[in-house]
């Protein structure tokens, strides 16, 4: 009864509270505030911060129930530290230090410790002659069934054949579109030579070119080519007979102006001088008209007179 009449008790004064703060109104809260009354926190629950406890001793009692006593080589265990970097980094790392925000470092440090791990225990492992490679006849039981690898081997094939097909495929469309071209390009070689010809025909037609090249086709393009080949040899062999007999009587070039004037030792030299030929006295050479015409009677019968 008496703890009845507490809850009730307390029921009614909850009540009168709250009617209480909801008859407050807004000019007596503003009042408060300005007196002081108010103060950001008191109707704010704030959570107390969380405790972090390292209960050392409950962690090696949960150990001791789980361990087992056991050999080394049941429990395969060992405890090392992660083995030295080579090369050495730039920034030393300092032990136990490693960012756990750092991918890269903390899987680094993951796999020196495994390294070290390693080395650690595979002389144990000698020392206790456990073999630590596989065997070569060594033979493991497929995951998968021999159905379905056939299956899959099909499969693959198909895909590859498929694969085969197609390539095989763009490669004859690409001999294709190539052969096309080319011939296309022929076609159009033809049509040009043979409107050229046409042209030059009207033009022989017409008599406005007496030339008869086009006749000949591919062979002025040959004769041409050989002329080229021919006067390729000339030039390795050297300058003909008529170069060399024209360099020799006009020289190689340089100054040809007042070449032929007198100086004093051609005016003083007069070995080349002949009186007859320089007084008109010599024989004469005829020239065309003379030379084609026919003697007289007189001059024929001095020409018999001397036969005999």
């Amino acid at each position: 009864m008496k703890l009845k009449e507490a809850a009730m008790a307390a029921m009614e004064s909850g009540s009168d509270s709250e009617t209480d703060s909801e008859a407050l109104s807004d000019a007596e809260l503003q009042a408060a505030f300005a007196r002081g009354d108010l103060k950001p926190g008191l109707n704010v629950e704030l959570e107390a911060p969380k405790r972090r406890q390292n209960d050392v001793a409950g962690l090696n009692q949960c150990l001791a129930e789980f361990r087992k006593d056991l050999p080394w080589l049941e429990r395969l265990d060992v405890t090392v530290g992660p083995a030295p970097e080579l090369p050495a980094p730039q920034t030393p790392e300092k032990s136990g230090a490693v960012d756990p925000e750092d991918d890269f470092r903390r899987e680094m440090t993951f796999y020196r410790q495994a390294q070290a791990a390693v080395l650690a225990v595979l002389p144990r492992l000698h020392q206790h002659q456990i073999p630590t490679k596989r065997p070569q006849d060594y033979f493991a039981e497929m995951a998968k069934s021999d159905q379905q690898m056939q299956k899959i081997r099909q499969k693959l094939q198909t895909k590859q054949a498929a694969m085969e097909k197609s390539e095989k495929a763009k490669q004859l469309r690409a001999l294709r579109k190539y052969g096309k071209k080319v011939q296309t390009e022929i076609l159009q070689k033809r049509q040009q030579e043979k409107s050229k010809m046409m042209t030059a025909i009207k033009k022989y037609q017409k008599g406005f070119s007496d030339r008869l090249d086009f006749l000949e086709g591919d062979g002025r393009s040959h004769s041409r080519a050989e002329k080229d080949g021919a006067k390729a040899q000339q030039m390795k062999k050297g300058p003909s007979a008529k170069r060399r007999y024209k360099n020799q009587k006009f020289g190689f070039g340089g100054r040809k102006k007042g070449s032929k004037r007198n100086t004093k030792e051609s005016y003083d030299d007069v070995s080349g001088f002949r009186a007859r030929t320089a007084h008109g006295k010599g024989p004469h050479k005829m020239g065309k008209k003379l030379a084609n015409k026919r003697p007289g009677k007189r001059a024929r019968e001095k020409m018999k007179n001397r036969a005999r």
